[in-house]
Parts: C-alpha cells; sequence; structure tokens
C-alpha cells in the first residue's frame, strides 16, 4: 500500500494500539478512513477507528499500556465499555486522534468481525493488523453518511472512491443483502451508479 501522504504517519500510531489490543486479546478491527484509504483511494486522516471488544477489565491494562505515549483517560475508557460507546486517545508526540469504538450487539457488527482479516498495513515487517473489509468499510461508511443527514462529502468520496478501487472485486450479493438489513439500499444503489 502506499504511504498515506502526511507529515504525521496514521499506520505506525494505529499499530501501537493494535499491538497492545493484541496483546490483551482483545478482538477489534480497523475501520474509517484508515479502512478506506487501505481499501481504496488514499487520503490524509485526521483520526483513526478501531471497533474493539473491550471489557471492564481492560481499562486498567490499557492505559497502563500507552499512557506513556498517549493521553489516556481510564474512567472515560472505563464508562465508554459500560456504556457500549466509545472514547478517544491522542498521541502525545503528534496530537494524532484515535477513536476506539465498543461495539453494540447488533448483526452487522457480528458479521464486520467475521469478515475482517489480518493485512500488512505497510513495508514494515510488523506492520499486520486486523482491519474491516471493503464491503463492510462501504456499509459502515453509508450508514454515517445517512445518520450524518447526507451532507458529508468526504465521506461519500470514500465510499465512491472504495467502489471504484475495489471494482468487480466486490461481494455485491453481500452488499445488497446487508444494505437492506440497514435500510441503508437506496444509497448503496446510487453509490454503485455514481
Amino acid at each position: 500500500m502506499d504511504h498515506i501522504p502526511t507529515d504525521i504517519d496514521p499506520i505506525s500510531i494505529t499499530l501501537k494500539v493494535t499491538r497492545v489490543l493484541d496483546s490483551l486479546n482483545v478482538p477489534y478491527f480497523i475501520g474509517g478512513s484508515l479502512a478506506s484509504s487501505f481499501h481504496g483511494m488514499v487520503r490524509t486522516t485526521q483520526d483513526s477507528d478501531i471497533i474493539a471488544k473491550l471489557e471492564a477489565g481492560h481499562a486498567a491494562p490499557l492505559k497502563a499500556a500507552l499512557q506513556n505515549e498517549f493521553f489516556i483517560d481510564e474512567l472515560m475508557v472505563a464508562t465508554a465499555i459500560t456504556q457500549r460507546s466509545s472514547f478517544n486517545i491522542l498521541h502525545k508526540d503528534t496530537m494524532f486522534k484515535i477513536d476506539i469504538f465498543i461495539p453494540q450487539e447488533r448483526k452487522f457488527t457480528q458479521q464486520q468481525f467475521l469478515r475482517s482479516k489480518t493485512v500488512h498495513l505497510s513495508d514494515q515487517p510488523a506492520a499486520q493488523a486486523v482491519i474491516a473489509s471493503p464491503e463492510d468499510t462501504i456499509l459502515a461508511k453509508l450508514e454515517w453518511y445517512q445518520q450524518g443527514g447526507e451532507v458529508s462529502e468526504q465521506q461519500w468520496r470514500d465510499i465512491l472512491g472504495l467502489i471504484a478501487v475495489q471494482g468487480e472485486l466486490l461481494d455485491l450479493e453481500y452488499l445488497k443483502q446487508t444494505a437492506a438489513q440497514l435500510g441503508i439500499t437506496a444509497l448503496l444503489t446510487k453509490a454503485l451508479q455514481s
């Protein structure tokens, strides 16, 4: 994969967090703009999204492992885990933000975890992490686009970039079935026809 053009290296910063999640045996995958840059059009990103099945007992060891390099609030982590919401951490040297989402129990999330794959994010030997599939990245971005009032040009560009780059490799049947479950069939159809 081409290096994402920015003074900040989102991949190496994100890998610092995913390695800790691996060490804690926390199932996770990378989504959002980093996943769409990996599978689609490369673009500068200001943050990274990780969906992680953190549990209450992970809050303290997560803070202990990351606090030297990241601003991380253990109470915020614990609250997000309890409420199944999200929290963010900031890389101290660059102020690059990583949003960590605690997944809701729903069929789409289960599919995302099942379909995610371990990939090499860069040419560095140890740069492996789990990333959402191209189809699930498209579906998640369509859902965010809809929830955001369908006004985010960046989200829409990401979606179209994913479709353009992946092309015939996309599992259209899965996309259509899951879009119907998520109530985003019209948006998916619009994106595929763009």
